[in-house]
């Protein structure tokens, strides 16, 4: 059992919903990413997002590609994104922590290499979201084999067929994609998503989680209502970006997580 199947099974017995949430690692710099992520648990994030800094995010929108110019302009690299990593695990052996990105970096490295690393450094589960089905030899199946949970997307677009080839090799979690577009691009609507859900949930067993389109306390409660759990990411991002302090990014944090646990 990973952390990420450990704690959702916490929440399922304490009768509670998820709340994840994104930040891009080392944005705006390597020491306060550190400081805003090592508060992340205290502020009631169940499961942490730590972004991996990518020249050419393709599912993102303007203000994740903002974090991510910042960070690789301040020198993040995915070996730099692992040590934030490690240094974070110095305090906390218990928090998920799932990496989200692209495949070049992790590529560039070579996969074994990587994966040595990622455990290495405490990462519990991987977002990669440029690798479909078809190239689960790529990544999936030795990050699963490694003890990895490999975490997938599914859309609105994403039908019967092809939902099931998204469910035969994920784990951990479905990250249910709220809206068609990129990140931070609209809001999402719980009367959109329930179905949805009900429908992912057709096709696996494992938890569903909704992200894009959650940035109030109140849409997280609502769509955390009608799924496992809720991601907020552009968001809270957005905070950082706007030069907040730490204390004031966790206030913020901590209320989103506020409004998922409540439903």
């Amino acid at each position: 059992m990973t952390r990420i199947d450990a704690k959702f099974a916490d929440l399922k017995a304490k009768g509670k919903k998820a709340f994840v949430s994104y930040v891009m690692a080392g944005d705006p710099d390597f020491d306060r990413s550190l400081e805003i992520v090592r508060g992340l648990p205290s502020a009631g994030v169940d499961i942490i997002e730590l972004g991996l800094p990518f020249t050419d995010p393709m599912a993102d929108g303007p203000t994740i590609q903002l974090a991510g110019q910042r960070a690789l302009e301040g020198g993040m690299t995915l070996k730099r994104t692992l040590q934030l990593a490690t240094e974070f695990r110095k305090d906390d052996d218990t928090t998920p922590i799932v990496l989200m990105g692209y495949y070049n970096p992790i590529y560039s490295m070579g996969v074994p290499a990587f994966l040595i690393a990622a455990n290495a450094a405490g990462i519990d589960g991987l977002i990669v979201v440029d690798l479909p089905p078809e190239e689960d030899s790529e990544l999936c199946l030795p990050a699963q084999e490694a003890g990895l949970n490999f975490i997938r997307l599914a859309t609105p677009t994403t039908d019967d067929n092809r939902l099931k080839r998204v469910a035969q090799n994920t784990s951990g979690f479905v990250y249910y994609v709220s809206i068609t577009g990129i990140t931070g691009a609209a809001e999402a609507d719980a009367g959109d998503v329930s179905p949805a859900v009900a429908r992912i949930r057709e096709a696996t067993g494992l938890p569903v989680v909704v992200g894009f389109g959650v940035n109030t306390p109140e849409k997280s409660r609502t769509i955390a209502e009608v799924a496992d759990g809720v991601v907020v990411g552009s968001a809270i991002v957005s905070q950082i970006a706007a030069g907040k302090s730490t204390e004031d990014v966790l206030a913020f944090v901590k209320a989103l997580a506020d409004g998922a646990h409540s439903a």
